[in-house]
């Protein structure tokens, strides 16, 4: 439960590894232990939307209403010290993710019952290069990240540490002969390395 004194928790959708029994819940659990988080249950979106798997199958919803699948996902109330801690992780600062709102129910409601949905945040791709991530995936995404998705995940210690995230979707992105030209807010790999914390 977050204890923070009387401050109102921020609501976070989540949809992939943070979620129970992947790889970044690890975050989810030390914030639990320390007050700064609450399990809320299993949601998903009211609205479609892409859900995607980017380099080392990282997984990213893309802010593409109307397109893909009714994401299955897990929500989580958050103290302000626990979101600086899932915004580093995220990389908001970097332009890995950006946090906006996002409308969710519970995942067992059926769509004519809209009388429970609510407003949350969540985690999306960044608009710098959603597009063309969405376009490297075939425009097609999937419900929910499950094991089958995730098969091949490379956690962040185990990825070439000499380039940044941003370099490494931009690979990603440029690997499929049919990509488009959306990924030019990219930066382009440089030959030096770069120490710093990819997703």
């Amino acid at each position: 439960m977050v204890t923070e004194g009387t401050e109102k928790p921020t609501i976070i959708f989540t949809y992939g590894t943070l979620k129970r029994g992947f790889s970044n819940h690890v975050l989810l659990q030390d914030m639990i232990a320390a007050g700064d988080a609450s399990f809320l249950g299993v949601y998903q979106t009211v609205d479609r939307l892409p859900l995607v798997c980017g380099p080392y199958r990282v997984p990213f919803l893309l802010n593409f209403p109307g397109s893909g699948e009714h994401v299955r996902g897990e929500l989580y109330a958050v103290s302000a010290r626990g979101l600086i801690r899932m915004d580093e992780l995220e990389g908001i600062t970097r332009a890995h993710y950006e946090r906006l709102p996002i409308k969710i129910r519970p995942d067992e409601e059926s769509e004519s019952e809209s009388g429970k949905t609510m407003e949350v945040e969540a985690y999306y791709a960044h608009r710098n290069y959603a597009e063309a991530l969405w376009k490297r995936n075939g425009e097609k995404g999937f419900r929910c990240y499950t094991e089958k998705e995730a098969k091949g995940y490379v956690k962040r210690k185990d990825r070439p540490q000499h380039l940044t995230f941003l370099e490494q979707i931009g690979i990603f992105i440029s690997s499929n002969p049919n990509s488009c030209c959306c990924n030019k807010n990219l930066p382009v790999p440089s030959a030096l390395p770069v120490n710093v914390v990819n997703h």
